[in-house]
């Protein structure tokens, strides 16, 4: 077969262009000119994934996020929660979010004093009724807290019902956006109130007694039990930051609230365990710092 001529290739060439300037830039690249006459087309704008300004908030766990201990012995005490408190001592995450009128109204407290993950799927059942554009997670210490290391709950439970959950929001609001708090260093929190003596009476009630229990024996067996304990804790962290690792829209702390270091200021002076009003605060700050960053 013969080769075009120099005037057949010219000919192509010119034909070629012609077909793709009639094509314009869906052609030759987005940031080519169109035909002459035509507009450019905008560039389509993308709704971010995460939102640092949600409109409502709904918050769910255990008797942390009920600020128990921190107003009066043994006492649930909901105005001062670090999600979802109306305490300008705590400037909880909703107020910071909402403003303090806005989370009066668009903020609710599904969290149970003395609740396990096994529990987290029906708070969070009722919490998707409100709609909420965040849900605030705070759970795991009472799996670990309790009467012996072997009545702990296993990892592979404490997975699958905290990915219960999540199904459970997902099913129901598939944009709602999540922040999950790690579960706190319990073992440090021991380490702090073991120096009151008022404190350990109240532990001697039965507040996490896995950890709690015989505060002031330091043999081998009492070792044992505590870094039994302080490893659950952190397989259980390594599991909230996996779950919530999958969700496009979950973030998880980072372990912010497991590393940070409780004092006794920060601890309520009923029981020396459960945070104060000045604790909770500090877990104010860590949620909102998570939430309203740039990135996870």
């Amino acid at each position: 077969m013969r080769k075009p001529s120099h005037r057949v290739r010219a000919v192509l060439a010119m034909t070629a262009a012609a077909v793709l300037g009639v094509a314009g830039c869906d052609a030759v690249g987005g940031t080519s000119p169109g035909p002459s006459g035509t507009k450019a087309r905008p560039s389509p704008t993308r709704t971010p994934v995460w939102d640092s300004s949600p409109a409502s908030v709904a918050a769910v766990g255990d008797s942390i996020t009920r600020g128990f201990d921190a107003c009066a012995v043994l006492t649930d005490c909901p105005e001062v929660s670090w999600a979802t408190g109306n305490s300008p001592e705590v400037d909880s995450l909703a107020v910071r979010l909402l403003g303090k009128s806005k989370a009066a109204t668009h903020s609710w407290n599904y969290a149970v004093t003395g609740a396990r993950m096994a529990d987290l799927p029906g708070q969070m059942a009722r919490a998707v009724t409100r709609k909420p554009q965040l849900v605030a997670v705070m759970a795991g210490a009472n799996d670990a807290c309790r009467s012996t290391t072997s009545a702990m709950t296993s990892v592979a439970d404490f997975r699958a019902r905290f990915e219960e959950a999540m199904s459970t929001l997902r099913g129901s609001l598939p944009k709602a956006q999540v922040y999950v708090a790690s579960v706190p260093n319990l073992k440090r929190l021991w380490s702090q109130g073991r120096t009151n003596a008022l404190g350990k009476q109240v532990w001697k009630l039965g507040i996490c007694p896995s950890m709690l229990g015989d505060a002031d024996a330091v043999d081998a067996a009492a070792t044992q039990r505590r870094d039994t304990v302080e490893k659950r804790v952190e397989d259980y962290n390594k599991v909230l930051r996996e779950v919530c690792g999958k969700d496009r829209r979950c973030r998880f702390d980072d372990d912010a609230v497991h590393d940070y270091r409780f004092g006794t200021g920060q601890l309520s002076h009923w029981d020396w365990f459960h945070p104060s009003v000045n604790g909770q605060a500090r877990l104010a700050e860590i949620a909102y710092r998570t939430v309203t960053a740039k990135e996870a």
